[in-house]
């Protein structure tokens, strides 16, 4: 096991961990576990990365305040999205002006 910690191989791991590569990556090159990485990296005072700060999805939330239309208006992923938020129908999730459009009768079948 002191062949895991020659000075080459110290230095091939902290080069690896500098690239930002996975200790398991690191790992599979070395032929070593990543957690014998994951100490190797501890013992030698390596700083640990921290992950890059991820972007908070972006959404268009309604604040749903009790009943209100859905009707959307505009693309979801434009910024000024955002739905009708008026009264809807009962048992209808859009607004009477809404529901006529959404929601289309089917002809008559005795005028047919």
């Amino acid at each position: 096991m002191e062949t895991t910690r020659t000075p080459e191989r110290v230095e091939r791991l902290a080069q690896l961990f500098a690239e930002g590569l996975s200790t398991a990556e690191i790992g599979r090159r070395l032929g070593l576990t990543k957690n014998a990485v994951i100490g190797r990296l501890y013992r030698s005072s390596m700083t640990r990365r921290e992950p890059a700060p991820k972007e908070p999805p972006r959404r268009n939330v309604f604040e749903f305040s009790g009943p209100s239309c859905l009707w959307p208006f505009g693309h979801p992923n434009d910024p000024n999205f955002h739905f009708c938020g008026a009264r809807p129908e009962p048992g209808k999730p859009y607004c009477a002006e809404h529901a006529a459009i959404a929601y289309i009768r089917p002809k008559d079948q005795n005028a047919a």
